[in-house]
């Protein structure tokens, strides 16, 4: 399983997923442009001393990435966005696979309508509407984290470590 971070723009918010794809032993794939440098000071300090056991790939685009050579043959693009909600299973509905690449987007933006018509795969997460005291959205972070913990936990990955 693969987190896949398409042009993400906080640095504090890649250094968080950073340690916990350090923690998880998840491959981290940054998509550029990313809209701070990979040296930036807070993202090092969100990431902590963690960053040597973070299996960290930088691509110049999509396109590189989903053309990479030693591709897993059984990979899906799982793709989440705040930003589009037409189409995504609930992530606690979700049939995750173990080879699966969970693909963010950027904090403002999302991901654009291009990418999510590249993949048939597409979770949300489910939050209370904003009618009911709700939040538009979550950080990214965050999300990367409920995400991925759903999709180890149904693949029976999170086992090892109970």
């Amino acid at each position: 399983m693969r987190i896949v971070l398409f042009e993400p723009e906080i640095p504090p918010n890649t250094g968080n997923v950073a340690r916990l794809c350090a923690a998880t032993g998840t491959e981290l794939h940054l998509i550029e442009p990313l809209g701070f440098k990979l040296e930036n000071r807070y993202l090092k300090r969100a990431g902590l001393d963690y960053w040597p056991n973070v299996r960290l790939f930088t691509w110049p685009d999509w396109r590189a990435f989903a053309q990479r050579s030693g591709r897993p043959a059984a990979e899906r693009w799982v793709m989440t966005s705040a930003r589009s909600r037409h189409g995504s299973a609930p992530v606690q509905h979700f049939a995750f696979q173990p080879e699966d690449s969970l693909v963010f987007g950027p904090e403002t933006r999302g991901l654009p309508p291009e990418m999510l018509d590249a993949s048939p795969h597409h979770v949300r997460i489910p939050i209370r509407p904003m009618e009911e005291g709700g939040v538009r959205s979550l950080n990214l972070s965050t999300s990367v984290g409920m995400v991925l913990v759903m999709a180890l936990a149904s693949c029976g990955l999170l086992e090892q470590w109970t």
